[in-house]
């Protein structure tokens, strides 16, 4: 087996929805040359081998869809492409990424594979491909293979790359309501969610609605008192200190215990808790005043400090801190007693997936061992309690406990900060009774809190904060979705989607247009370059402008880019030719069984991502265009030249709609009723030749027009001005039709 390979030939980024799957993916052709005539049960040791090093395989299903599933098929007979795509698979699941998707079909060529495999980042997926071919290998040819060692880089790529917990919580939450994301920097957590008009932004636990002003107050810890105290929250008495001797006749006039700790800090850093000396409060200040701007000194509250996480002026999660304590056993030191009491547990660790951190005897620490007399390379008694952090992770959730008072409290100090999200700090001995009659104070309103400690909490019940906060940013009615319609086809697709966005343009409301032709804001052209590709379609859905888009897409589109959106409201297929293009280089055949790629299973993409109350606007007059309706979501209006075509009439008589010409005019009918919109001589784009495709055209065009639920008025305005050099072609239109109509069909007449 020496002499067996595995060559990536091409790897192709497929960025949105394709003929493999909604989300991102990456398609790799892989050659495996002569291990094609070596599936797994003709490799002794491959199963075990495989088995051992990657436990998890046994939760792969396959397609057998059941656990075990893929196991079944190695120990039965597969071949190294379809190995791989579970190889790769798992390793990404065990470098930290969700479960994904995984496909690997044969090409015509012996031997060459398309493997198909999520991408929730490219560099992390083509990383996991390479690991995962050199753990293949090594399978096959029976040599070692440290996963461990080869996992690491991979780790490390997927916390610096991928989400972090706190976004990608907010992103899932999204995600199961329908709304759509797009994320904004490639190993950043700055997201937009929906589209054009409609969208929203967030930066971690930051939204668009979080004000930079309220931002700024939060950190200036002084003025943040200042203002929540004005309105009646508890606060601890203190003030700004300017040395150490300041600090010290502060802590004096304060009385101890004291806590120091700098104006503007966060994360904790430079916090000194329950300070008993002038001696220790000196030592504070010369840290804190390292980690913030100033330094301040308040009375320290007696109890345990809490988290509230308000959003949206609700409290939605809770949690309590609590002291790290080691006990000692007479032969460790104090440093190990943390590393086997402490730091052992699971739940602690260095990235931000661990809810819990990693205790280090710091500069805190260090002044709480010293109050006991101890220190790092100490040895406790046997039996002896050493504190080691008053204040530790907030891993216990409470969310139940906390009194009505007591979040009140809590969401009147981040309206008066004017957070939308607020991590509120308060400390108190009981949280389920009110802050006033225990002396309790809220010490801290942060703006960006981390959400981890309520997604993943050491201790109790996970909460809903992702789905709180898209909840505040989008009302119940609300999708995040603008109009979006996506033209594709071998032919007349940039026609149909210009007319197209000429109807959105007439109907008041300001549309994009990505086509061959460039971009269009509106009549406006932005670029002039073909903009009929995910760059094109992607540059629309980010402005902010866009009320409506409209994005031209052609197989090669589909097939190397996918398409720039996840899901639209109109799907236009206006034919297909196989004939006509020339796709070889993708392998695509012009007929053939599943594993296959065939021009069919290129556009019927487009009919795949139409929401289920969106509508799918197919040419009645190509069969393999019509035999799309039944993969359709939402409605299907079917258009032809020939008002007599079978597959129309038998869909009008269903009841449903469709757009024809009748006695040379354009009709809408729906069942046995039809609007007569005007002559096709009205129309200068069809002419005096009156040519089937030209009509064709216009027909998409109207029919995804009506699926929008645009006016009578403004379709045949539309049709009547079309390809015409006109300064403005909605002045046409009666002043009621040049308003934005709400998405209704238009009244039918009898005939």
């Amino acid at each position: 087996m020496k002499n067996k390979d595995i060559i990536f030939r091409d790897t192709i980024s497929l960025r949105g929805p394709s003929i493999w799957t909604y989300p991102p993916s990456i398609e790799t052709w892989i050659d495996i040359g002569e291990l094609e005539d070596f599936p797994s049960d003709k490799i002794p040791g491959l199963y075990d081998r495989l088995a051992a090093w990657l436990p998890g395989l046994v939760e792969h299903r396959c397609n057998y869809d059941e656990r075990g599933g893929f196991l079944r098929r190695l120990k039965e007979g597969t071949w190294p492409g379809h190995i791989l795509e579970h190889v790769v698979l798992e390793l990404m699941t065990l470098a930290g990424l969700p479960d994904g998707f995984g496909r690997t079909r044969e090409t015509t060529t012996r031997g060459i594979y398309k493997l198909v495999v999520s991408n929730f980042h490219e560099e992390c997926t083509r990383l996991a491909l390479d690991t995962g071919r050199e753990l293949v290998l090594a399978a096959i040819k029976n040599e070692p293979f440290d996963l461990e060692e080869a996992i690491r880089p991979l780790r490390r790529r997927v916390d610096r790359k991928y989400l972090g917990p706190s976004t990608a919580a907010i992103v899932n939450a999204a995600e199961a309501r329908k709304i759509p994301h797009i994320r904004l920097l490639d190993d950043g957590n700055l997201v937009q969610l929906g589209y054009g008009a409609a969208m929203r932004r967030i930066w971690t636990a930051e939204t668009d609605q979080t004000s930079a002003i309220a931002e700024t107050i939060s950190r200036d810890k002084d003025l943040t008192k200042e203002l929540i105290s004005s309105v009646g929250v508890p606060v601890p008495e203190g003030r700004e200190v300017d040395s150490a001797e300041d600090a010290g006749e502060a802590a004096e006039d304060i009385g101890f215990p004291v806590v120091v700790k700098p104006t503007d800090g966060n994360h904790g850093r430079g916090v000194f808790i329950d300070l008993m000396s002038k001696e220790e409060v000196a030592k504070a200040y010369a840290i804190a005043t390292e980690e913030g701007s100033g330094v301040l000194v308040e009375r320290s509250i007696q109890g345990i400090e809490h988290r509230l996480l308000i959003v949206g002026g609700k409290l939605v999660a809770a949690n309590r801190s609590d002291l790290i304590t080691v006990t000692g056993d007479g032969k460790s030191t104090v440093q190990q007693l943390i590393d086997t009491q402490v730091n052992t547990d699971p739940r602690r660790g260095i990235t931000e997936l661990h809810p819990l951190s990693i205790i280090k005897i710091d500069t805190a620490a260090k002044m709480e061992l010293e109050r006991q007399k101890l220190d790092a390379d100490s040895v406790p008694a046997k039996g002896r309690e050493v504190l080691i952090q008053r204040n530790a992770n907030h891993a216990f959730d409470c969310t139940d406990e906390v009194h009505p008072d007591t979040a009140a409290v809590a969401s009147l100090a981040a309206r008066v900060v004017g957070l939308d999200i607020a991590g509120i700090d308060l400390v108190c001995r009981d949280v389920s009774k009110p802050l006033a009659e225990q002396g309790g104070a809220i010490v801290e309103v942060n703006a960006g809190p981390s959400l981890l400690m309520h997604i993943k909490p050491g201790i109790g019940k996970p909460r809903p904060v992702g789905q709180a906060i898209v909840d505040n940013l989008f009302a119940p009615e609300e999708s995040g979705r603008i109009p979006l319609v996506g033209v594709t086809g071998t032919h007349g697709r940039n026609t149909v989607a210009k007319l197209v966005a000429h109807l959105i343009y007439l109907s008041g409301q300001h549309g994009g247009l990505a086509c061959t032709d460039g971009i269009f804001l509106a009549r406006r052209q932005v670029q002039k370059t073909s903009a009929a590709n995910w760059e094109g379609g992607r540059r629309l859905l980010l402005n902010r402008a866009a009320q409506a888009a409209v994005i031209e897409n052609g197989a090669e589109v589909i097939l190397g880019e996918g398409l720039a959106y996840d899901r639209c409201s109109v799907g236009i297929v206006t034919n297909i030719v196989p004939e006509d293009e020339d796709l070889s280089r993708w392998d695509v055949q012009p007929t053939g069984g599943e594993y296959y790629t065939t021009p069919r299973s290129i556009y019927r993409t487009q009919v795949d991502v139409v929401l289920p109350n969106g509508h799918a606007v197919l040419n009645a007059e190509d069969e393999l265009v019509a035999d799309f309706a039944e993969l359709c979501d939402g409605e299907v209006i079917f258009f032809a030249c020939d008002a007599t075509n079978p597959t129309l009439v038998a869909h009008l008589a269903a009841g449903k709609r469709g757009v024809t010409v009748v006695d040379n005019r354009i009709v809408l009918r729906s069942g046995a009723d039809e609007i007569r919109l005007c002559r096709l001589v009205d129309a200068p784009y069809i002419g005096k030749a009156k040519l089937p495709t030209s009509i064709a055209n216009v027909l998409a065009a109207i029919a995804g027009g009506w699926a929008m639920g645009l006016s009578q008025e403004v379709l045949t305005i539309g049709i009547k001005t079309f390809s015409l050099e006109i300064a403005d072609p909605a002045a046409l239109l009666p002043q009621r039709a040049r308003k934005p109509q709400p998405a209704k069909k238009p009244a039918i007449t009898r005939k």
